[in-house]
């Protein structure tokens, strides 16, 4: 590299390698989608404000981002790095479109760790009142949370991937448990297939809403192609693991959310929705089929849910902060590993001392100023605002791939790498729009504060590409050498 900036030794800016496994990335990359989160929370709204199509929107959503992984893993084998959006739209769309990826990217994942934090306060403080009569405020579970969430960013991947693989685990077992209790006992009428009709999905104004929450549920997918510097044999491992991703959890959407039309009934479910206590819609089933113990464990599991989420998104962020430190786009530091554990060690404390900074600012100002739960009052705007910018990016990827593979296939297939990135792209497009349309009902926020949180995402993409020029004008050298940390891997048949 250049002299205007000193270049980490080999041994501190490269990840551990050949650590991870198929099934160890899709523990690490199911864990950020929080199965048992989404069925709890988004699967009540889902039929609250978009109707009964609810189980064929997941499946619809689904179809869209496995049309995106064809190309996507296809251009994984060429461009192996941990900041997998920067690094494809650098190489597809240019260093302009990557460096302005990788600020909204970053910010995006960041953002999502810190609502995390928010989330499993919130729900904790809720559990553990229940369950002894008091608790500890929100933001001290959140902060003993981050102190775990650090330490375990510290060590090899793989560990993390283990300890997330208990919680996805025991997270699907409870869902399958309160499934085959209601497929044994059965509901109030004969099962149906209305969830899945079309004219249902695409009824009315629902479609828009149903979309959102849709895609919100397999938010960070795209985290195996994070991993393909940390994983064995990554041109057959991304593939393989992405494609599990999408195929497993649209399949356990689908069918979970399916298993509650059949245990209140078609319209039973839609009426339930429409009530006051429609979040609790899942409580209910589980206690009326299993009982309340499994009720009361279903509590807990989304407590470990949301830990799950946090440690995933937070590998995640460190990794593209890991990249664009050892790009020399942020500080040089962040491009550093641990000396033993070789996981992006420096990345992973300033993250975490970030939300442990905005964890104390926000249960100052929440009591304060906003006079609200940290459910309300952080976690759903926040999460709305990274939902936004983790799906723009996955748009423009999708954009990047077709035009990285639009003059040379490099020995691809005509349908992995033009015609299913295409048909991803534009759906992926749809749903970027979907979502600022319906911004409001995804915040519960009306007027223009829904504007200053949609805001940030162009406004970081179009920063990144004056960043980029100027990046080119005063350190020419540092410029020329951006995407040229990635080792090529071996290519798989398709």
């Amino acid at each position: 590299m250049s002299g205007t900036r000193t270049a980490p030794t080999a041994e501190r800016n490269s990840l551990s390698t050949g650590r991870l496994g198929i099934w160890g990335i899709v523990f690490l990359v199911a864990s950020a989608a929080a199965p048992l989160t989404v069925v709890v929370s988004a699967a009540p709204m889902a039929f609250r404000l978009g109707g009964i199509g609810a189980p064929g929107a997941m499946l619809l959503c689904g179809a869209i981002l496995a049309l995106f992984a064809a190309g996507f893993t296809a251009m994984s084998t060429h461009v192996p790095n941990a900041g997998a959006f920067y690094a494809y739209a650098l190489h597809g769309l240019g260093k302009s479109a990557g460096v302005g990826l990788a600020f909204v990217t970053a910010y995006a994942y960041a953002f999502l760790c810190f609502c995390f934090y928010a989330f499993i306060g919130f729900f904790g403080e809720l559990v553990l009142t229940e369950w002894f009569g008091s608790a500890p405020s929100w933001w001290v579970i959140a902060l003993a949370s981050a102190a775990a969430v650090a330490l375990l960013g510290m060590r090899q991947v793989d560990v993390g991937a283990k300890v997330l693989a208990v919680l996805v685990t025991a997270e699907v077992a409870i869902l399958l448990v309160i499934a085959v209790a209601v497929l044994i006992i059965g509901g109030p009428e004969a099962p149906s297939a209305a969830g899945f009709d079309p004219r249902n999905i695409l009824a009315g104004g629902g479609i828009g809403m149903l979309l959102v929450i849709g895609f919100g549920a397999f938010l960070g997918f795209e985290g195996t192609a994070i991993y393909a510097e940390e994983a064995k044999r990554p041109g057959r491992t991304i593939p393989r693991a992405t494609y599990l991703v999408v195929a497993l959890l649209a399949a356990f959407y689908a069918f979970t959310f399916w298993i509650l039309t059949l245990a209140f009934g078609v319209e039973g479910v839609l009426a339930f929705a429409a009530g006051d206590n429609f979040e609790s819609m899942v409580f209910a089933a589980t206690t009326q089929f299993v009982g309340p113990l499994a009720a009361g464990v279903v509590q807990v599991l989304i407590v470990t849910s949301f830990f799950a989420c946090i440690l995933a998104f937070h590998n995640a962020c460190t990794r593209y902060l890991f990249s664009l430190g050892r790009e020399g786009i942020l500080p040089s530091t962040l491009g550093r590993t641990h000396r033993v554990h070789k996981a992006p060690a420096t990345a992973s404390l300033a993250l975490s001392a970030a939300c442990i900074a905005g964890i104390g600012i926000a249960g100052i100002g929440i009591a304060a100023v906003f006079v609200t739960d940290a459910y309300l009052g952080l976690a759903v705007w926040t999460y709305a605002t990274g939902v936004l910018g983790l799906v723009f990016g996955q748009a423009l990827a999708a954009v990047a791939v077709v035009a990285f593979f639009a003059r040379d296939r490099r020995g691809h297939s005509p349908w992995r790498v033009v015609v299913a990135p295409v048909l991803g792209a534009a759906g992926l497009i749809a749903a970027v729009t979907l979502i600022v349309i319906h911004f409001d009902l995804t915040t519960g926020m009306n007027g223009a504060i829904n504007w200053v949180l949609i805001l940030p995402t162009p406004l970081l993409f179009i920063a990144g590409m004056i960043y980029e020029r100027i990046l080119k004008t005063r350190r020419p050298a540092l410029w020329a050498a951006l995407g040229r940390t990635e080792k090529p891997v071996e290519r798989q048949a398709d």
